[in-house]
């Protein structure tokens, strides 16, 4: 007599127990790819996010040197005494890859003080803010917005 009847065959490997089995496999890739795919596409829309972060924080420091050099004194540059709305347009005509002009808000100040007239003179600050409105798409996870902000302040030259 066979030692291996199908009595002695343990329940864990019978093969009606395996054929009860046969879809749990696919079950199982399905949660893992949904979770799986969620990370990767997570971890693409942050990356893209922080790249159009260190666009935002570039292109108010390139706004506030644009005005810095465009002051009240200035001469030698065919668009001086620079306005909010130059200001503004600056940054938006920049070509930025992946960045939406219409989705830019750009802020232009001139603090001083009563002594220190007009406030864009040579030794007075200007501060430029820009802020983006990012939309977060990650799938199976809500959408939401983002307002990625930087603002930068320099000394007027001319």
């Amino acid at each position: 007599m066979n030692r291996f009847t199908r009595k002695s065959i343990p329940s864990f490997l019978s093969f009606r127990r395996m054929a009860d089995e046969t879809g749990a496999s696919m079950v199982e890739f399905a949660f893992v790819f949904v979770i799986l795919s969620t990370m990767i596409f997570g971890i693409y829309a942050f990356g893209w996010a922080l790249y159009a972060y260190n666009l935002v924080s570039e292109s108010a420091r390139e706004a506030t040197r644009y005005a810095s050099v465009r002051g009240s004194a200035c001469v030698n540059l065919s668009d001086c005494k620079v306005t909010q709305a130059q200001i503004s347009d600056y940054v938006k005509n920049h070509y930025y890859p992946g960045i939406t002009a219409s989705n830019l808000t750009v802020t232009a100040t001139w603090p001083c003080t009563p002594k220190t007239t007009p406030c864009n003179a040579p030794g007075n600050p200007v501060s430029v803010k820009v802020a983006y409105q990012f939309a977060l798409l990650i799938p199976f996870v809500p959408a939401r917005t983002l307002t990625l902000a930087s603002s930068s302040q320099m000394v007027i030259s001319q």
